[in-house]
């Protein structure tokens, strides 16, 4: 059936990539198998399955094996078997340092070094330039080089040239020993041109002293006019760049260098000029640059012809822009240079790419003299931000209806995003034209309108950030809200500028809904238009035109679609939308799993209505008020309770739909200690209840007498609120924890954990402050929030703390516990009840994964049995690791630098009643408790105890792994594994007494 489907069919197993079905012994025997195959197809095969091997299980038992079965192919094999055996070399360069006998490896494949075959000897040296940073120093290595650059085969001096490279990117002293033999290589006249090409660059690597560094900085420079051609200038031109990036010392030199051949002729080599100073205008060589160097290279743009290296010059001078020295100095001295020659790269109609270049250098420049108001950049940067709003538009409106510009616009809606950050008023006018340009009637490219909207979400959030931002007072700037307390200076109102352009936006929404075509095509646009007004109007009431645009969404877009609007508007706190939209796609799903998570985000959603208007769900859907929020229709106490019994539906609808491939860890626990939060908030209305109807008792003077309590006199209230601090710091303590086991959590799901856990611990303090005499310090708030919900969620923690000023300032000698007091509390749960709950991206999202994977021995033979010493030995315990990392980002939130090991050894069954006598003697403790940090090696850790054993029976050794970031920031996210050990008695000490028959009866009796 093969040959009549097409499929190309393998007898090899290829189901050893499930880890489920296979070990690491039982993958390598099968490799195994397919290497001493007959069939030269299926061992090639199988050699190139090895990286995957070493991926998925990086032991160093098990890569040194499979390197040293390799190198046997590698010797007896045709060169077809050599060719994949260096690919896997390649390909595993992380892994080369766990060959344990990389001597013993080197050693057998050098014996292809006596071959008469050039290809094989070739394929020999290649392998042993992937594997040169194992062994840098071997001199036997570096001689066979030398030998083979002298070969008359092409094919093997080609590959002793990549070996060069290689050994002299590692080895200093090959580098020093080379460099006079590739040195008259080049000046050879036997040796060809091509190959000369190919000598030059194995030169940059020479780097490793200055001696060396300024040797081959000296021949290069003989080179060049000795070697004239396009081609041997652009080569050495790059060797001398490369070499002088990575020494620093010859920066200021290869400039002047590189400005003398500006003026070449040649476009591939004035090219190449300019790439240079790129790369030379990097971070780490910036720095280097002379003034006069700026200066000459600015005057040298008119020597650029074309539109590349236009692009290029730009590119140059963005780079010198990000750094705030070169950037100050070009403001200073160069600015009006600057500015005509960016004028002249945007007046060209035909080239948006370089337009849009010039629009980012002026953006950067206009950006930085914002930020340095108090050093007059103000007055420095008028001119450009006038050319900046000159021209932004047209290159906007240019580029956003070409296919082909959108990494143009990308780039001009980029640095608006950045000069808006620097000045408001520049943002406010940027949303107009990037909403008026986006909600004409223009159909645009699907890929520029996902890039606008895109950017108006950016200019959002900013705007997001300024209105919930910290004032100078301890008020909230911008924050309009019943609950928020007066101040002496009123904070100035700052409206987010978006709210302006809603309806506009809300009318491109709903084009794109009701047509059907664009619906299907800008599915993803109608997704982040969704995220914009959900944003936008965060903390506010949606209005009904609001959701019914959302209601269309329902009836028109696909479920997926649907959950990602869902999942934002929780995300954002409109958490009626996100149950009308969570019950109608939990109605059409088909998998149990999946039902049931729908099931408890939209149980979570109304009860988070409920807290939030006081009316339930269906009362909402039925009669959604048109503008204003509804007023509420159930008492504090009601809202809670109802919240709190949705919570623990959802929790059970929550484990109901985990499993050991999802066990939805961090959503239990969340949803734990938000119902946890929510009966303590519970608690303290019950307490404000019971005031009324519980007074003090007749002997409650006395009581706080005896006792020496002073507000023990006013009776059951002191002790409930007491006991209200108590369950508030366990809630504290539950966030932190959480906290701790979240590593691999994004920035913005830690903030909401330190928000939640502060918001838990001032509310304590609160409390704290009515019911004792003398309480503790306030909390410190480590965090303002660097994200729109965040800070949002910060804001009401605000308003708590001025809520707090309300209360009575009474001495400590003559407090009282008033209905005022409880008034206080009562407020501050309606601020807490009535802020929208944005929860956090992490309980939909894991956009990282890192997982600890241990091998402990000894092990014993089965799961129900322990673990033999004999008495009076030590128990060496091998613990081996493996970090699997995984991220749908380029750039990890945090990375694993260390590990800590503990372990932790504690007696479970007593030795026998002769021994006895042991335990107590003075320092013997049945506990004992081992730390280790061990580093990561290419994602492989390997730590051993010695774990003492101080008499007989059963112990219980646990060990924890805990994970240390960058940061050295310790997080519990690591495995935890346990075993039991028995102690077996001496022979040779004397037992235990044997009981009587009488005694043995009777304890047979009462077992």
């Amino acid at each position: 059936m093969a040959h009549l489907t097409g499929t190309r069919v393998s007898t090899f197993n290829e189901s050893f990539l499930n880890e489920n079905e296979h070990d690491s012994n039982a993958v390598l025997m099968e490799l195994d198998k397919g290497l001493r195959s007959a069939k030269q197809g299926i061992q090639c095969e199988a050699i190139v399955r090895f990286p995957r091997l070493f991926e998925k299980y990086p032991f160093p038992i098990l890569i040194n094996s499979s390197f040293i079965k390799l190198a046997e192919f590698f010797v007896s094999g045709s060169n077809l078997l050599r060719f994949w055996v260096l690919r896997v070399c390649q390909q595993s360069e992380n892994h080369l340092d766990k060959i344990l006998n990389i001597d013993n490896f080197v050693r057998r494949i050098f014996m292809v070094m006596h071959s008469n075959d050039p290809v094989a000897r070739a394929l020999l040296l290649r392998t042993l330039g992937a594997v040169s940073r194992v062994i840098p120093e071997k001199q036997q290595v570096h001689h066979a080089i030398r030998r083979a650059l002298d070969s008359h085969d092409t094919v093997e001096v080609e590959a002793a040239i990549y070996a060069s490279s290689c050994f002299a990117a590692q080895s200093s002293s090959f580098a020093i020993s080379m460099c006079a033999k590739i040195s008259d290589m080049i000046e050879s006249l036997q040796v060809p041109v091509p190959m000369k090409l190919l000598l030059i660059p194995v030169l940059r690597h020479m780097h490793h002293d200055a001696t060396t560094a300024t040797l081959v900085s000296r021949l290069c420079m003989d080179l060049l006019p000795k070697y004239p051609a396009q081609s041997f200038v652009v080569a050495i031109i790059d060797t001398l760049t490369q070499l002088s990036s990575r020494t620093l010392v010859g920066v200021p030199g290869q400039l002047e260098v590189l400005l003398d051949f500006m003026q070449d002729l040649r476009t591939p080599v004035r090219v190449q000029v300019l790439r240079s100073f790129n790369e030379l205008a990097g971070s780490q060589s910036v720095d280097a640059w002379p003034k006069p160097a700026i200066e000459a290279l600015i005057g040298r743009f008119e020597l650029c012809t074309n539109s590349q290296e236009q692009f290029l010059f730009l590119s140059i001078l963005l780079k010198l822009s990000e750094c705030p020295l070169t950037c100050q100095q070009l403001l200073r001295e160069h600015r009006g240079a600057l500015l005509q020659l960016c004028i002249q790269c945007i007046s060209k109609l035909d080239d948006y790419t370089t337009a849009t270049q010039a629009m980012a250098v002026l953006s950067v420049l206009g950006a930085f003299g914002l930020k340095k108001k108090h050093e007059s950049g103000v007055q420095q940067v008028e001119d450009i931000l006038h050319m900046v709003n000159l021209h932004m538009e047209g290159l906007l409106l240019c580029t956003a209806r070409r296919a082909e510009c959108t990494r143009d616009l990308r780039r001009v809606l980029t640095y608006g995003i950045r000069i808006t950050q620097a000045n408001a008023e520049f943002g406010t006018s940027f949303i107009e034209i990037v909403t008026n340009t986006l909600g004409d009637k223009v159909v645009y490219p699907p890929a520029n309108a996902e890039l606008m909207c895109e950017a108006l979400v950016g200019l959002c959030e900013h705007f997001q950030l300024r209105k919930y931002a910290f004032s100078t007072v301890e008020g909230l700037v911008g924050e309009d809200d019943s609950n928020a307390m007066d101040t002496d200076e009123p904070p100035p109102s700052k409206v987010n500028p978006m709210l302006a352009r809603l309806p506009l936006i809300l009318h491109k929404l709903n084009s794109i809904i009701e047509s059907p075509e664009s619906c299907e095509q800008q599915v993803k646009t109608v997704e982040i238009l969704s995220a914009l007004v959900l944003q936008t109007t965060m903390g506010c009431y949606l209005p009904q035109k609001v959701t019914q645009v959302f209601e269309k969404c329902v009836s028109r877009l696909n479920c997926w679609t649907l959950y990602r609007i869902a999942r934002t508007a929780s995300r954002y706190g409109h958490h009626y939308v996100a149950a009308h939209i969570y019950t109608k796609i939990s109605q059409m799903v088909i998998v149990d799993h999946m039902h049931y998570f729908l099931v408890a985000l939209s149980q979570i959603s109304q009860a988070e209505c409920i807290l939030n208007y006081g009316l339930d769900y269906a009362v909402m859907r039925d009669n959604y008020a048109p503008k204003a929020p509804p007023e509420s229709l159930m008492p504090l106490m009601k809202r809670l309770e109802n919240a709190s019994n949705l919570y623990q539906q959802a929790l059970a609808s929550l484990r109901a739909c985990s499993s050991p491939q999802h066990p939805c860890t961090f959503q239990l626990e969340y949803l734990k200690i938000r119902a946890q939060f929510l009966q303590t908030l519970l608690l303290a209305v019950t307490v404000k209840n019971a005031q009324v109807i519980v007074p003090p008792p007749a002997i409650a003077g006395s009581l706080a007498q005896n006792s020496r309590d002073y507000l023990q006199k006013f009776g059951h209230v002191t002790n409930q609120l007491r006991k209200l601090v108590k369950a508030l710091k366990a809630c504290e303590e539950s966030y932190a924890r959480l906290y701790k086991s979240s590593f691999d959590a994004d920035h913005v799901t830690l903030e909401f954990l330190q928000v939640a856990e502060f918001q838990c611990a001032l509310f304590a303090h609160i409390i704290e402050s009515i019911c004792y005499a003398t309480p503790p310090e306030p909390p410190v708030f480590l965090t303002t929030g660097e994200h729109p919900e965040t800070r949002y969620f910060s804001a009401s923690c605000q308003r708590m703390v001025q809520m707090q000023k309300n209360l009575p300032q009474e001495p400590a000698n003559a407090k009282t516990i008033s209905n005022r007091h409880l008034d206080v509390i009562i407020a501050q749960i309606e601020i807490i009840t009535k802020t929208p709950l944005c929860l956090p991206r992490y309980f939909f999202q894991i956009l990282q994964s890192t997982q600890i994977k241990l091998s402990v021995s000894p092990q014993p033979r089965s799961a129900t049995e322990p673990v033999n010493v004999q008495s009076g030995s030590n128990l060496v315990i091998k613990v081996e690791g493996v970090l699997q990392h995984f991220s749908k980002q380029q750039k990890h939130f945090r990375r694993v630098e260390s590990v800590q090991l503990s372990l932790t050894s504690q007696l479970i069954t007593p030795p026998p009643r002769s021994t006895q006598d042991q335990l107590s003697k003075p320092g013997a403790n049945d506990t004992v408790t081992l730390n280790q940090i061990v580093k990561p090696q290419r994602d492989f850790l390997s730590g051993s105890f010695l774990l003492p054993i101080s008499s007989g029976g059963h112990f219980q050794v646990t060990l924890e792994t805990f994970v240390v970031d960058e940061n050295g920031i310790t997080w519990c996210t690591g495995p935890k594994s346990s075993m039991v050990v028995r102690v077996l008695e001496d022979p040779s000490k004397p037992s235990a007494p044997t009981p009587s028959t009488s005694q043995a009866v009777g304890q047979t009796r009462r077992f």
